[in-house]
């Protein structure tokens, strides 16, 4: 049996082979689109899920609360509070681990587990060995990341300095805990897993250790549905205020649970945001494609519409050439997402520990990518489709009458006069389609938009570093305290070997009241003449620390609605737990956390505790930072010791394995976009203006001389979009910059002229190359064929 295809049918494979490249390029930006959304919001809804999951898992808790010390006797009572489902009290404490491959003394947070069984919140998950027996008193569970940096396995030993007394311990298992999904040590910003890790032992055990027998200083709450948790948390202070309590907090306080959040916002916000770029680009670019190249089949559907065929039959033909791109577009996408997706999220499984990590590819939002797009195409060639089936067919059939040819507003001027006569015809062409230039420049500006876009985080990072380690952070080491000590301990340090300066600073755990919104944070006092911790602003001009008042991050003013001048009810939530009125001295845009700043004297006589100090920072000569380093890990009053040099070290590895990877990812799509547009526009160009590219030849131009006629005008159109491109850039920069703005950290809004130069050099390679492969075409036109076109 013979298969019969219809006439529209075979038309439509033939116009589909013959202008394949076209095609193709289309369907490239789909994919590229499609693609984006598949994988950034597929990898975001991965995380989410896989989040949820694990905290469903571990019974992650509603609310935190630390003491002093309280008696095991006072969880009976906390469990009475209105609102708390549930409770668990645990010991948990700083330690100092002795690390020999390493000159820096290492660091650990131990933490209990109950002595039988398995904790009613915050549970761990075992990812190796198991967990510590019953009353053992070496045995520990360490945390997973933590023991594979360092090689252990089961069996091995570490030996830990806890409450000053060294101690040799079995390591029974590995484990991870939503607690400390992101690990980080005291006095540093990022993880550092060969020198950091968690550690959990047996509650009686890890008690004796810290003098906490019948007693606990941490507690965990789950509460009930439909608990008020700032009721709750009202409670619990009031319950635990006479053990040295410093304020109960919230799940989204929770330093690990909040970094994770910052990162979902910021994945939201890229998972969004780019996708919505790309299709907005894709469906831009659709409909100026659709509708100029059904434009050029004007007399096709003049003779389709003769031959009988109604309005709705030959828009359907047309359209299907549209949705076939789409289809192959979206589907390519789907595919290459799904791959790209699960790679994306094994990115963040190295840096973020959950039980299951899975990506799935979403078959709605490839659906969804598909369809803005074909909505795009159908629009544009609806338009076109439309325009040419209401001409009557005998008028359709006829070439369309060439547009008038007067001088323009730039030969007026007289620039044509100083041009070639090749520049001129270029500019007269320019002139005579205005809109039609104007689409094609904005199709460009957008691609050179998305490099910008998705470069500026990089000078957006580099600026943070510069500003944080060379002007905020400018110690070699910072040293923290087990508890307040005497401000004499400068003495000590000062004789240290190869120890130039000490600065010593005190933070205070406190509560900030503007009106009913509070804050709870680490109010910091630093010295009036300190020069290795300052106040520096986000432009880089540094703040004199104030004689009174407190300085406050801008986003922790925005959060209390405060700004320079207004008042704050401040309480301290530890020692004497003061509490008074504070002004608002000044307010600093910076860049990591949220900050609370006080001179020291300041903070002195606020607390009304004498001269005390929590830590200090040092400056170290040459090469003597080892030496410090050894010295420092023999003083028993010395919880937890930091490198500023280390922490950067650490993000630059972190920026170096995703720099060159994200960097390719942004090329990548933004030349598909210049590539498509550029090669496009230059093609349906070539189909007007076919016959006359063909007389020139016949006249005696040259193929190069016909070439620059049709690519000169494709590449002022390129230099054209350039500069709109760089301002819608930098207009979307900030949006993204915005969307930034967490607690943890912001990227300042930094547009580097490296980023617009090297979109610029990008932009115009794809259009070089775009240039290039038409040019083939006009070199290989049939001249003959062309000239029998009918005028």
């Amino acid at each position: 049996m013979r298969l019969r295809v219809a006439p529209l049918d075979r038309k439509l494979l033939r116009e589909l082979w013959r202008l394949r490249g076209q095609m193709l390029s289309i369907a490239t930006v789909v994919a590229a689109a499609v693609l984006m959304l598949v994988t950034m919001r597929g990898g975001y809804e991965a995380l989410v899920r896989a989040q949820a999951d694990y905290y469903a898992l571990t019974r992650f808790p509603d609310l935190w609360a630390t003491v002093d010390r309280a008696p095991d006797a006072l969880l009976r009572r906390l469990e009475t509070i209105d609102g708390v489902a549930a409770v668990e009290s645990r010991v948990s404490a700083g330690a100092r681990l002795d690390l020999p491959d390493l000159d820096e003394p290492g660091s650990g947070l131990f933490v209990s587990l109950p002595d039988e069984g398995r904790p009613l919140l915050s549970d761990v998950v075992i990812r190796a060995g198991r967990l510590p027996a019953p009353g053992a008193r070496d045995e520990v569970l360490a945390g997973e990341n933590f023991a594979a940096v360092r090689a252990m396995v089961p069996g091995d030993t570490l030996r830990a300095i806890l409450n000053g007394r060294r101690r040799s311990l079995v390591v029974v298992g590995t484990a991870i805990s939503p607690e400390h999904t992101y690990a980080v040590p005291a006095g540093s910003l990022f993880p550092d897993d060969e020198r950091y890790g968690v550690f959990w032992m047996r509650r009686s055990v890890l008690g004796s250790i810290f003098d906490m027998e019948g007693g606990f200083n941490e507690a965990v709450f789950r509460l009930s549905p439909g608990a008020d948790p700032a009721a709750a948390t009202v409670r619990i202070d009031r319950a635990l205020e006479a053990y040295g309590g410093r304020g109960a907090f919230p799940r989204a306080d929770q330093f690990s649970h909040q970094t994770i959040e910052g990162e979902l916002q910021q994945n939201r916000v890229m998972g969004t945001a780019f996708p919505v770029v790309f299709l907005s680009v894709a469906a831009f670019l659709l409909h100026l494609v659709m509708s100029r190249l059904i434009a050029t089949q004007r007399t096709e559907i003049a003779v389709l519409k003769a031959f009988g065929y109604r309005d709705r039959e030959v828009g359907w033909h047309f359209l299907r050439f549209a949705l076939a791109s789409i289809v192959i577009g979206a589907g390519a996408g789907g595919l290459a997402g799904s791959r790209l997706g699960g790679a994306y999220v094994e990115l963040y499984a190295t840096y973020f520990d959950f039980p299951t990590l899975e990506y799935r590819l979403s078959l709605p939002l490839v659906l969804l990518g598909g369809g803005v797009s074909a909505v795009a195409a159908v629009v544009g060639a609806l338009g076109a489709v439309r325009r040419a089936a209401g001409l009557p067919p005998a008028e359709a059939m006829r070439a369309e009458p060439p547009p008038r040819f007067e001088p323009g507003p730039l030969e007026r001027l007289g620039v044509g006069a100083a041009l070639p006569p090749a520049g001129r015809m270029i500019l007269r062409n320019l002139e005579r389609r205005p809109l039609q230039a104007a689409l094609s420049a904005l199709g460009v500006a957008f691609s050179v938009a998305i490099l910008v876009l998705g470069l500026f985080t990089f000078d957006g990072v580099d600026r943070m570093i510069a500003i944080q380690f060379d002007g905020i952070q400018r110690e070699d080491v910072a040293v923290t305290f087990r508890e307040p000590l005497s401000a004499n301990v400068r003495f000590a340090l000062e004789r240290l070997e190869g120890v130039d300066r000490v600065e010593l600073q005190r933070t205070v755990a406190a509560r900030l009241r503007a009106g009913h919104r509070k804050r709870e944070v680490g109010l910091q006092g630093l010295p009036f003449d300190g020069r290795l911790r300052r106040i520096v602003d986000a432009d880089g001009s540094v703040r004199p620390v104030p004689a009174d008042g407190v300085v406050l991050s801008a986003i922790l003013a925005e959060r209390l609605r405060v700004g320079v001048g207004d008042t704050l009810d401040v309480e301290a939530l530890e020692g004497r737990r003061a509490r008074g009125r504070v002004a608002v001295a000044g307010v600093v845009d910076d860049f990591l956390g949220v900050s609370a700043i006080m001179s020291l004297d300041a903070l002195e006589a606020f607390t009304g505790e004498g001269p005390l100090v929590s830590g200090a920072w040092l400056s170290v000569s040459g090469d003597r930072l080892p030496e410090v380093h050894r010295s420092l890990e023999g003083l028993p009053s010395v919880a937890g010791v930091a490198s500023p040099s280390q922490v950067l070290d650490l993000l630059e590895e972190q920026l170096s394995e995703s720099l060159l990877v994200g960097i390719a990812f942004i090329v990548g799509f933004a030349g598909v976009i210049s590539v498509a547009v550029i090669y496009n526009g230059a093609r349906i160009a070539l189909s007007e203006r076919g016959r006359e590219l063909a007389s020139l030849r016949v006249m005696g131009f040259r193929r190069s001389e016909v070439s620059v006629l049709l690519l000169g005008e494709q590449a002022i159109v390129t230099l054209l979009a350039i500069p709109v491109g760089w301002a819608i850039g930098y207009a979307m920069s900030f949006g993204i910059a915005e969307g930034f703005r967490t607690e943890s950290y912001r990227i300042p809004l930094v547009i580097s002229f490296r980023t617009y130069a090297f979109a610029a050099v990008v932009t115009v390679i794809a259009a070089a190359a775009s240039g290039w492969i038409v040019r083939r075409r006009v070199d290989r036109l049939d001249l003959v064929e062309v000239l029998k076109t009918r005028e």
